[in-house]
This record gives structure tokens, C-alpha cells and sequence, in this order.
């Protein structure tokens, strides 16, 4: 039985969102935000860099994500100083989770194929990641239904 994330996943997939835009849908849905030109932008990261040979877009997704709670964004703010360990701990998880894939290319994961997400393995991986996502925040004093102030 798939809990909300799982089913948050399988709705964005079904209206066509790739797992780097669900990454950061899921990211702004938390701190209760809409930002279409950012999920646009995430979209440059779907399937790999767009021919599969890059990387998974469930990690690039996941460290935009991270990005909305920590990086610099204006001019008076300084990125948080925890934002470097809380990348590498999502890299590190990341590469731990698709050892059974071969890679965390999004060909590796597609199984040497390109296109359509399989929805098993992206879907998993969506629903896992966005959950280490709010356990680094946590782990490392910031609050997922935060995310930085915009005013």
C-alpha cells in the first residue's frame, strides 16, 4: 500500500512532472509555495540531462530541493553553512541506493534505456529521496515547512 508520498509521486508522474520537477514540486508543496518557473527550470534535468547519459534527475531534483532551503538567493543572504555536508550526504545516500542499478547515470537506472520512467524503480527512488531529503533538513536544524524567507 503506498503511503501520501508514494501517491504524491504517482499523481505528478501521471500529469507528466519528470522526477527532477517532482523532486522540487514536492520540495515547495511542503513549505506550502508554487514557483512554475522554477519546476520549468527543473525540467532541464529530466532524463539524465535529456539523453540519459547524466544524472538520475530523482538526485539533481533532490539537491535543488536542498538548494530552496539552504543556498544563497538574494543578495543580503549567505548560504547556510551546513550546505556542502547536506549535498554530500544526499550524493552518498543517492549512490548507496542505486548500487543495485549500476550507477546513478539515469541510463543506469532505466536499465540502458531512455524515455519513459520505470515506474517501480523512478517511483521508488522519488518517494525514498523526497523522505531523506526531510531527514537531512532535520538532521541539520532547518524546517521543511520553512524553506527561506521570501519577504
Amino acid at each position: 500500500m503506498l503511503d501520501d508520498n508514494g501517491l504524491r509521486v504517482m499523481e505528478l508522474g501521471g500529469k507528466g512532472y519528470c522526477c527532477s520537477q517532482m523532486m522540487v514540486i514536492m520540495a515547495l508543496d511542503e513549505m506550502g509555495r508554487e514557483d512554475p518557473d522554477l519546476v520549468r527550470a527543473a525540467g532541464g534535468l529530466c532524463n539524465g540531462l535529456g539523453d540519459c547519459s547524466g544524472p538520475c534527475g530523482v538526485l539533481t531534483g533532490s539537491v535543488l530541493a536542498l538548494g530552496l532551503y539552504a543556498a544563497k538567493g538574494t543578495d543580503d543572504e549567505e548560504p547556510d553553512d551546513s550546505l556542502p555536508l547536506m549535498l554530500e550526504s544526499m550524493r552518498d545516500w543517492f549512490v548507496a541506493r542505486t548500487l543495485e542499478y549500476g550507477g546513478t547515470a539515469c541510463g543506469d537506472i532505466l536499465d540502458g534505456g531512455c524515455g519513459a520512467p520505470h515506474p517501480e524503480r523512478c517511483g521508488g527512488l522519488v518517494a525514498d529521496a523526497n523522505a531523506k531529503v526531510r531527514e537531512i533538513l532535520v538532521e541539520n536544524g532547518l524546517d521543511p515547512a520553512q524553506g527561506r524567507d521570501l519577504s
